[in-house]
């Protein structure tokens, strides 16, 4: 998958921006999410270039931390714990219904780009477990119906837009 013209002015731009400062891999490569939505592979070259590293320095640190993504995501993030505390109480079941609701399994994204379904192991509200994370806001004692109703609701609030 190619990125656009604009995508690969702004991050020109954010290498331009960022090549002098010291340690700045990884505040560029925030930048580059931020702006694009992931760090491209087609990127990869031209932010070794820019800081004078090389591509698999700029690979290693991208694969190393799990928030770089490297292909574009959902709109939203849907987030199941996976931590011991939420696994008692019922997440392995809550995840099997969220990979078949939503059509995909950890690390993708459904069809129509709405969203991507992620593992996480802790969002610290263990005494309220099941927990599922959507964007920023975490939701206690999750199952399979009240997924279902925040999916719903996430759906309502995109064909509200």
């Amino acid at each position: 998958m190619g990125i656009s013209q604009n995508e690969r002015q702004s991050i020109s731009d954010l290498v331009d921006q960022h090549k002098d400062l010291p340690g700045a891999l990884l505040p560029l490569l925030h930048a580059i999410q931020n702006e694009v939505g992931y760090v491209p592979d087609s990127a990869v070259a031209h932010i070794a270039s820019g800081l004078n590293l090389s591509r698999a320095e700029v690979h290693g640190v991208i694969s190393f931390y799990h928030d770089f993504k490297t292909q574009p995501v959902g709109r939203n993030t849907v987030q199941i714990c996976r931590a011991e505390a939420c696994q008692s109480m019922g997440s392995r079941l809550l995840e099997a219904h969220a990979k078949e609701t939503l059509g995909i399994d950890y690390h993708e994204t459904t069809a129509d780009g709405s969203i991507s379904l992620e593992a996480v192991y802790c969002l610290g509200n263990c005494a309220c477990s099941p927990s599922v994370r959507i964007n920023d806001d975490v939701f206690a004692r999750v199952d399979q119906n009240r997924f279902d109703e925040l999916i719903a609701d996430i759906r309502g609030a995109e064909v509200r837009k």
